[in-house]
C-alpha cells in the first residue's frame, strides 16, 4: 500500500487527506488569530504580494485552491476579478465565504479536492494556491491539475511556508518546535494541529525542488521570490501554450 507523509509521520496514503482534514476542523474557528499571533501579522503582507505579482485584471476569472478563510480571495475579488474558492475542507471554506460576504464580495465556492478539480480545461485565467500545497496527498498531480484549468497565458502562483535561510534554521526550529505548539495550546486548545503545521513544513519541497515540480507540470517562465529570509516564498509560472 502507498504511503505518504503526515507530518513526520507515514500514513497511508489513502488516510492523509481525512486527517488533514481533522486538523482544519479542529482549529477553523481560530484560524484567522493564530495566522495572526504565529507570523505577527506578516502572512498579511505575504498574501499582499503573492496578490501583487499575480497581475490581476477587472474580469480575470481566478481559482483559489485550498482558499480556507480566503485572504487571497477577497483580495483578487477587491481586484475586480471573477473569484472561484475552493477547498476540500468545508467548515473552512464556510468560513471563507462568511467573510467574503461579509466585506460585500462575492465568489463561487465549490467544495472539492485539489488533485481532481471539477473543472475543464483551460477555464481560469490565475490559479492561486497559499499555505495549502503541502497538506495536499500527491502535490504533483495537483500541481497537474492546476496547469492544467489554465487558459494559455495563464499564471499559477503558490504562497508556501519554505526553507529558511541556515543561519536562522536553530532559532527557527525552536519557535517552530517549542512556541508554535504552546501557541495553538494557549489560543486554540489544540497543540498537536499546530506540531503537526511545523512537522509539515520541513516535510514540504524546498525552493528549487518546488520550482522544479511546477516545471514537470507544464509551467513556463517558472520563478520565486523568498520572502522572510525563505521561510515562505511564493512560486510563479505561466501556462504558454
Amino acid at each position: 500500500m502507498k504511503s505518504t507523509d503526515f507530518g513526520y509521520q507515514q500514513v497511508p496514503a489513502d488516510e492523509k487527506s481525512a486527517r488533514v482534514g481533522e486538523v482544519f476542523n479542529r482549529v477553523a474557528e481560530r484560524y484567522d488569530l493564530m495566522n495572526d499571533l504565529m507570523s505577527f501579522g506578516l502572512h498579511r503582507l505575504w498574501k499582499a504580494f503573492a496578490v501583487s505579482i499575480a497581475r490581476i485584471r477587472p474580469g480575470e476569472r481566478v481559482l483559489d485552491v485550498a482558499s480556507g478563510s480566503g485572504d487571497l480571495a477577497r483580495a483578487f475579488a477587491a481586484r475586480g476579478a471573477q473569484v472561484w474558492m475552493s477547498d476540500i475542507n468545508r467548515p473552512m471554506l464556510a468560513r471563507g465565504r462568511d467573510r467574503l460576504l461579509d466585506a460585500g464580495r462575492m465568489a463561487s465556492v465549490v467544495q472539492c479536492d485539489a488533485e481532481r478539480l471539477p473543472f475543464g480545461n483551460a477555464n481560469f485565467d490565475c490559479v492561486s494556491v497559499g499555505f495549502g500545497l503541502r497538506n495536499m496527498t500527491d502535490k504533483d498531480a495537483a500541481l497537474a491539475e492546476m496547469a492544467r484549468v489554465l487558459k494559455p497565458g495563464g499564471r499559477l502562483l503558490v504562497l508556501e511556508f519554505s526553507q529558511v535561510w541556515k543561519p536562522l534554521q536553530k532559532p527557527y526550529d525552536l519557535y517552530s518546535f517549542h512556541v508554535l505548539p504552546w501557541l495553538g495550546d494557549k489560543v486554540a486548545g489544540d497543540a498537536a494541529s499546530y506540531r503537526y503545521l511545523a512537522e509539515s513544513i520541513r516535510m514540504h519541497p524546498d525552493q528549487q525542488t518546488l520550482a522544479g515540480m511546477l516545471e514537470q507540470a507544464g509551467l513556463e517562465r517558472v520563478t520565486y521570490f523568498n520572502l522572510a529570509a525563505g521561510a515562505v516564498a511564493v512560486h510563479r509560472g505561466y501556462k504558454l501554450r
